[in-house]
């Protein structure tokens, strides 16, 4: 193509040294010398060069970029050449650059239509995913029929109480408001003022509420209508209630948010599956293995609310981000920028994501260990990490956990071990007992930052993580550690769980791929550890990529099989990697012999066949919320209690008697808070065997006015020694043989408590002053 410079025509030929440009214009004299001056339709410049319209199209055009190089070399001398040999040839070179034009265009256009289809399938994918979970959650709850206040009862435990600060913030006479009641609450830790936004992660509900107010408030000012509400005959001798269907309900709009994210999450996978395989059917197998273990990949569709529903998403971009700034040889600021954005979008609503990102800054530093990605790039990688951390915390107006966590220790130990180590360690990397030491240091370094800023700053907030590492690998058992592994979720991964992933034929694909990767990991370290030269080294197998993503296997599998709920990691991870079966890297020799498609469709063919049984039987779960207990018991405290009546329990009716009575109560499900799992202690040592006196005292001190006391909690084990009286006699050998006080209390609750309502689940106590 020729590249015309600019003041002058593209069909002028090339001007000598010291030639200026002549015009003419009709009737001009064709010869030079004094002939007649042609009139310019250009400005005069200084120095009489003259300011040329190119094409005639505006001053735009005209203006001239001197400092703008020419292009040099041979394929621009042979233009020079063309040009000046007749026209002809010059046509024939003009009808060559329009065939090149014509190709290119043509690839343009190509490329383009490919990009379009894959953001279309990954759409479609997500549409797909949003409608299943939607008709899941409608047919376990028969959500569109049920009233407002079995909506709030649906939301048990923390879920309830997450959803209470978006109605407080809906419900406030305007949104600051709102949110000024919940940075300053005194209703879910009475009687301390709390600052919600820094304990419980709430941002997601700070940003639906405000999309909520400004969705009715722009529809009411338009007169559309929001919701649609009828009387739902309920049956069996109960009172019909009130349903409101639509976007105007509180209740519909939030989890229509939170599943239209989720549906966008399905989409990112499409992407991401497609990205690091280099091919739309590694995006396929990625959205159909999820498909395919869909209940072992996430619970969205039941707990809406939890703090993962909003977070996970923003892992998958995060992660995405990641693989496309590990691929490329050079990172730009945009992506940057975009990696930390996301980061902090994962972290903010979510407490546990910290340990989610030190896993994957551990595995990033493995990859750059062993030569993969260089000291640089990692160093970039971290600066993004400490920008969303710091982020964050100021969001979160300084919450201790951040700072005093195993991720900040991790950050700061590595970004000190790559800039000391080529200082200290003057031998070359590739030396097995460099890579040793710089590991061992990271993990020493790591550990110890944390125990000593927790213990400069005082903080104990998240030791309940140490002890329940303990308890996982030498027994440690004291009541906050048991109250978490005697609930199965945190108890470690079932048995079943690795036999579902091989029927789905998800593990053994997976396996497969990991296993390649880790043989030409270990070419590829024997190569570095040799005295191979730097060109050798090129020429094996580089990407860090997919180390990345080996190894982030290993970390979440180690994660899932401690504490089963981690699992909702490693199963999408496991998607993501069996999107690799279409790598060409990979299996481009496997593909000289096999069409890509042809293996694809097989193994997605042997997959449907567990994985459809297991969407079907997803598809024949029906059911319907009730808990008519729970109900009396709310419209109990709602007509019979002052409003500033304090309430003490279990911890997740604690958060249904919050939202749906806007009651103060001195407990909560939020856990990870040194000053609640005392008062959570003390509350529940009503399932103890202590003297009902000494109980009956320390709830006075809290400020209780009403015990809920449950008699399942009483009698209820979900395995050996997980019942509330046994997790009790390991905390309190000393009163250990006695009779349980719930036991006592059901029976006959005076002279310490007056009983003031009762039902087949609930036992309400008063507790008078002394």
């Amino acid at each position: 193509m020729v590249v015309p410079t600019r003041g002058r025509n593209k069909e002028s030929p090339p001007l000598k040294p010291g030639q200026q440009q002549q015009h003419q214009s009709p009737g001009a004299s064709p010869r030079g010398g004094r002939g007649r001056r042609p009139h310019s339709p250009g400005r005069q410049l200084p120095g009489g060069a003259r300011a040329m319209r190119k094409g005639g199209g505006g001053r735009r055009a005209a203006r001239s970029d001197p400092q703008r190089p020419c292009r040099q070399g041979p394929a621009a001398e042979g233009e020079r050449d063309a040009l000046g040999r007749g026209p002809l040839r010059l046509l024939r070179v003009c009808r060559d650059r329009l065939r090149v034009l014509d190709d290119r265009k043509a690839f343009i256009v190509k490329a383009d239509s490919k990009i379009w289809l894959t953001f279309l399938l990954a759409a479609f994918a997500g549409v797909l995913h949003w409608c299943h979970i939607t008709t899941l959650f409608e047919n376990d709850r028969h959500f569109s029929h049920l009233s407002t206040l079995e909506r709030e009862m649906a939301f048990r435990t923390e879920m309830g109480l997450y959803y209470s600060y978006f109605k407080i913030i809906i419900e406030a006479p305007s949104f600051w408001n709102g949110v000024w009641a919940i940075m300053n609450d005194r209703l879910t830790e009475y009687p301390l003022v709390i600052n919600t936004l820094k304990r419980f992660n709430l941002y997601p509900e700070v940003v639906l509420a405000s999309w909520y107010r400004m969705y009715t408030a722009s529809m009411d000012f338009l007169g559309v209508p929001t919701k649609t509400c009828w009387t739902v005959n309920r049956g069996k001798g109960l009172s019909p209630v009130e349903s409101c269907e639509g976007l105007g309900d509180p209740a519909s709009f939030y989890v229509a948010v939170i599943f239209f994210l989720n549906g966008l999450m399905m989409s990112l996978f499409f992407i991401y599956g497609t990205y690091l395989s280099g091919s739309r059917l590694g995006g396929l197998v990625t959205v159909m293995c999820f498909f395919f273990n869909h209940g072992e990949c996430t619970r969205v569709m039941w707990t809406p609310p939890l703090r993962e529903s909003f977070s996970y998403p923003f892992l998958v971009l995060q992660m995405l981000l990641l693989t496309y700034i590990l691929r490329i040889p050079n990172i730009n600021t945009g992506s940057l920028i975009a990696l930390c954005v996301s980061n902090i979008f994962f972290m903010l609503p979510w407490q546990f994501a910290q340990f989610v990102l030190l896993t994957q800054i551990a595995s990033l530093f493995a990859v750059c260990i062993m030569g993969y990605i260089d000291s640089c790039k990692l160093q970039k990688i971290l600066s993004v990490h400490m920008v969303s951390l710091l982020v964050c915390f100021i969001l979160m107006f300084g919450n201790s956990m951040l700072l005093t966590s195993y991720y900040a220790a991790s950050l700061v130990v590595i970004w000190g071990i790559l800039e000391l180590s080529p200082k200290v360690l003057k031998s070359s990397r590739r030396e097995v007992y460099v890579w040793v030491i710089e590991g061992c240091a990271w993990l020493f370094g790591t550990v110890t930052l944390k125990y000593l800023t927790s213990l400069v700053l005082g903080i104990a907030d998240d030791a309940h993580i140490g002890n329940i590492l303990k308890s996982k690998f030498i027994g440690y058992k004291d009541f906050d550690t048991l109250m978490y592994t005697c609930a199965a979720e945190f108890d470690f991964m079932e048995k079943e769980t690795p036999v579902r992933y091989t029927k789905t034929l998800l593990l053994p694909v997976v396996l497969v791929v990991f296993g390649l990767i880790i043989k030409r990991v270990i070419k590829y370290l024997m190569w570095a550890l040799s005295q191979a030269g730097q060109y050798e080294r090129e020429e094996r197998f580089g990407h860090g990529e997919l180390v990345y993503h080996a190894l982030q296997l290993l970390a979440y599998s180690v994660l899932a099989i401690l504490i089963m709920r981690l699992k909702l990691f490693l199963t999408p991870h496991l998607c993501v990697m069996a999107s690799l079966v279409c790598s060409k890297q990979l299996f481009g020799w496997l593909f000289c012999k096999i069409q890509p498609k042809t293996l694809v469709f097989a193994i997605l063919a042997l997959m449907a066949i567990e994985g459809s049984a297991n969407l079907q039987t997803q598809w024949n779960i029906m059911g319907e919320f009730s808990n008519l207990p729970q109900e009396e018991l709310l419209e109990w405290i709602k007509v019979n209690t002052r409003q500033d009546a304090v309430f003490a329990g279990a911890m997740p009716t604690m958060a249904s008697v919050k939202l749906s009575t806007l009651r103060p109560v001195v407990n909560h499900p939020h856990y990870e808070d040194a000053g609640l799992r005392a008062r959570t202690k003390v509350v529940y040592s009503m399932y103890s065997r202590k003297p009902a006196k000494e109980v009956k005292r320390e709830l006075i001190k809290l400020g209780a006015n009403y015990y809920i006391l449950e008699e399942s909690l009483c009698v209820s084990r979900k395995k050996p020694g997980c019942s509330m009286p046994e997790i009790w006699d390991v905390e309190d050998p000393a009163n250990s043989g006695k009779i349980p006080l719930c036991t006592l209390m059901s029976k006959d609750s005076r002279p310490y408590f007056i009983t003031v309502f009762e039902n087949s689940n609930y036992r309400v106590l008063k507790i008078p002053k002394e």
